[in-house]
């Protein structure tokens, strides 16, 4: 991420949390000594989006996904939650997944759908800011990890592993 032209950083950033001006400022602070100061500094930018940004940012959310073994009944209850989600606060649901073993997913998203249904709309603006930047922050690792993977590549790696 140090490296990439300000475009190309840019985009990996955009990939992270569809904020150009989060990440045109991230971008536009490199470089960075580690992966924590980076992932400090995407923070701090994601608490000061503003209402704008992150409804833009959310315009760009896809919904959570389930596992592909999940019965019709269950799409059939999250898609009755999604559409309630949606015309009460009007954007999508997003929720960080990070660390959230798959069997469990189904169950987590409609948990926590029913319960920031009862949210009113200032704290669930709230709740949804430190979402987007809960979901930034776990793609930016992924996208910093798949860069180091890179940077070391197959040639890196002992023979026969």
């Amino acid at each position: 991420m140090n490296d990439a032209p300000g475009p190309d950083a840019e985009r990996a950033l955009l990939s992270c949390l569809h904020s150009p001006r989060w990440a045109r400022l991230l971008a536009g602070h490199r470089p960075y000594p580690d992966t924590a100061s980076l992932l400090a500094a995407a923070d701090e930018a994601a608490y000061d989006l503003s209402p704008e940004e992150i409804a833009e940012a959310l315009a760009s959310e896809p919904l959570p996904s389930l596992p592909e073994d999940t019965y019709s009944a269950a799409h059939t209850a999250l898609n009755a939650a999604h559409a309630a989600y949606e015309a009460k606060f009007g954007h999508v649901f997003v929720l960080c997944l990070d660390g959230v073993p798959e069997n469990e997913v189904l169950d987590r998203v409609l948990e926590d759908i029913r319960s920031r249904l009862a949210n009113d709309p200032e704290e669930e603006h709230t709740v949804t800011r430190d979402q987007l930047r809960l979901l930034a922050r776990e793609r930016l690792s992924h996208t910093l990890g798949g860069a180091r993977k890179r940077a070391t590549g197959p040639r890196d790696a002992a023979p026969g592993k």
